[in-house]
């Protein structure tokens, strides 16, 4: 864990990051709704166009499934995180169709260091995801426990 660019001192209350951004395919909602949520929305563009949804759309648990991934890929990754407690909510606010560009930030709400555990500390953050028009279609709040950069040898 040592080198890695984000330890717990390094969240700071009110700062953001930027997540980047991912096109959803058709193939991909598919594939993932086949073998997850293989509602009619998700498998068949047509049934999706009949649904209230509008079109071929990711399941929810598709599109908290690309979030996971872009804040790996940003963040965690790069990072002494030891994982999360849970989250606080998740809201699936507009559904994401096939050919959305989705882009993602995460804020830092609050933060303190473990009572129980030295080096270790809870990060509190509040996510959004939009769509290409600028519309949410996603927002998580949760917590990380990140090491500190002491914690680390420990």
């Amino acid at each position: 864990m040592t080198g890695k660019r984000w330890a717990y001192e390094d969240f700071v209350e009110g700062a953001s990051l930027d997540l980047g951004a991912k096109t959803v395919t058709a193939e991909e909602i598919v594939a993932f709704a086949s073998e997850f949520d293989p509602q009619p929305m998700h498998l068949d563009a047509e049934a999706g166009r009949q649904s209230i949804l509008g079109g071929l759309s990711a399941s929810g648990w598709h599109t908290c499934a690309m979030f996971m991934r872009m804040l790996c890929d940003s963040l965690l990754l790069d990072s002494t995180s030891q994982g999360s407690p849970g989250i606080d909510s998740a809201r699936w606010k507009a559904p994401v169709l096939a050919g959305d560009t989705l882009a993602a930030r995460t804020t830092v709400l609050a933060k303190r260091t473990s009572k129980s555990r030295p080096g270790l500390g809870f990060v509190t953050m509040r996510a959004e995801m939009t769509n290409q028009r600028g519309e949410a279609v996603f927002e998580l709040e949760n917590t990380g426990m990140f090491l500190t950069r002491e914690g680390v040898g420990q």
